[in-house]
C-alpha cells in the first residue's frame, strides 16, 4: 500500500498510542551501576571529569548502593583502588582487599542489590596494565592465575556475578575452573567479551587511577576497525564458560551489539555506556547545548534498541529519576 491509503503518522499522532506501540523500551530495572571504592572512611571525591561520580569509601559506597536499590535499578558494578599498588597487582586478590571488604559490606547492609566485580588487575598494578609484565608486555598466561584468584577472592566475599575485563586469552575458561574447584560452580561470569582500545575511557581511568605508565592496551584490547572479530571474542568467551558477554564501549559500536545479539540470541548481552560517553553528554548538558533528560534516555534507549539486554552506565541514577518523573516511560 502507499499514500494515501498508508499513512504512518495516524499512530504517531496519539501520545497514548505511541506509548503502546513502541518498539523498544527502558526502564530502571534495564541499567547497573558503576561504582569506585577506595580506602579510608567518610570519604567522597567528585571524579573531576565525570560530574556526579565519585570515588567512594566501603561506608558511603554502601550509602550510595541503597540509593541506587531505591531508585529501581537492580545492580551495581564495583571497582576498587588499592592503598598500594605493585608489579603484580597484589591488592587485586587479597582476600581482605578493598573489593571483598565492598562486597561483604554491601551484602550485609543492602538487600536486594546485584553486586557484580570487575576482575582485572589495572587498578591494582603500578604500570597499569591489565597484566603482569614481561619487559613491556602483557604476559598473557602469567596473568591468568592472578586473575583467578581475583574471581576467587570476589566470590568468597559474596560477589553475586564476577565480570573479567582485562581481555586476556583464555581469561574466562581460567576463571571458571577456578571458581568451579572452590565450590562456586553457580556463580555466573559476566565476560568483557568485546572490548575495544577505545579513546573513551579516558574518565575511568581518572576515577579508577589505571592510566598506562608507558604504551597503550592496543595489544590485548580489540582494534576499532574490527567488527567479525568481535563475534570470534563472543564465541571464543561463551566456549570457555561465559554466562553473559558484554560490548564496550556501547554507542561508537552499537552495529557490533546488534551483529552480536543476531549471531548469538539466547545469550543475554550486555553494554557498556562508558566513561567518555558519559562525560561528553555531561558537557553538553552543563553548556545548555542539549536537552539533558531528553538525550540522557535517547542515547541508552538507542542501546536497548541496537539488542543490549541491559546497559552499565553512569548515567543510571539520573535515568532512573527521569523514568520515575515520566510515570516509567521511556519517551
Amino acid at each position: 500500500m502507499a499514500f494515501p491509503t498508508e499513512r504512518m503518522r495516524r499512530v504517531r499522532g496519539n501520545a497514548m498510542l505511541r506509548d503502546l506501540v513502541r518498539e523498544t523500551s527502558l526502564d530502571a530495572g534495564d541499567l547497573v551501576y558503576p561504582m569506585f571504592v577506595v580506602p579510608g572512611r567518610s570519604v567522597s571525591r567528585p571524579v573531576g571529569s565525570m560530574p556526579g561520580v565519585c570515588q567512594l569509601s566501603v561506608d558511603r559506597a554502601v550509602e550510595e548502593a541503597k540509593e541506587v536499590r531505591d531508585l529501581g535499578i537492580p545492580g551495581i558494578i564495583l571497582f576498587g583502588i588499592p592503598p598500594d599498588k605493585d608489579a603484580v597487582g597484589s591488592g587485586a586478590y587479597d582476600p581482605a582487599g578493598i573489593i571483598p571488604q565492598a562486597v561483604r559490606a554491601i551484602r550485609e547492609q543492602v538487600s536486594g542489590l546485584l553486586v557484580i566485580t570487575d576482575v582485572c588487575l589495572c587498578e591494582y598494578t603500578d604500570h597499569g596494565h591489565c597484566g603482569v609484565l614481561r619487559g613491556e608486555e602483557v604476559d598473557n598466561d602469567r596473568t591468568l592465575e592472578l586473575l583467578a584468584r581475583e574471581a576467587v577472592a570476589h566470590a568468597r566475599a559474596g560477589a553475586h556475578v564476577v565480570a573479567p575485563s582485562d581481555m586476556m586469552d583464555g581469561r574466562v575458561g581460567a576463571i571458571r575452573r577456578a571458581l568451579d574447584a572452590e565450590g562456586f560452580e553457580s556463580l555466573p561470569i559476566l565476560a568483557y567479551a568485546a572490548k575495544y582500545a577505545s579513546g573513551f575511557y579516558g574518565p575511568f581511568r581518572e576515577a579508577a587511577e589505571s592510566t598506562p605508565q608507558f604504551g597503550d592496551r592496543r595489544g590485548y584490547q580489540m582494534d576499532p576497525g574490527n567488527g567479525d572479530e568481535a563475534l570470534r571474542e563472543v564465541a571464543l568467551d561463551l566456549e570457555e564458560g561465559a554466562d553473559i558477554v558484554m560490548v564496550k564501549p556501547a554507542l561508537p559500536y552499537l552495529d557490533v551489539v546488534r551483529r552480536v545479539k543476531d549471531r548469538f540470541p539466547g545469550v543475554p548481552l550486555a553494554a557498556y555506556n562508558v566513561s567518555g560517553e558519559y562525560a561528553m553528554l555531561q558537557a553538553a548538558i552543563e553548556r545548555g547545548w542539549i536537552d539533558g533528560e531528553r538525550v540522557t534516555i535517547e542515547i541508552l534507549t538507542s542501546i536497548r534498541r541496537a539488542g543490549a539486554d541491559f546497559i552499565l552506565t553512569y548515567s543510571a541514577k539520573e535515568a532512573a529519576r527521569i523514568l520515575a518523573r515520566r510515570g516509567g516511560r521511556s519517551a
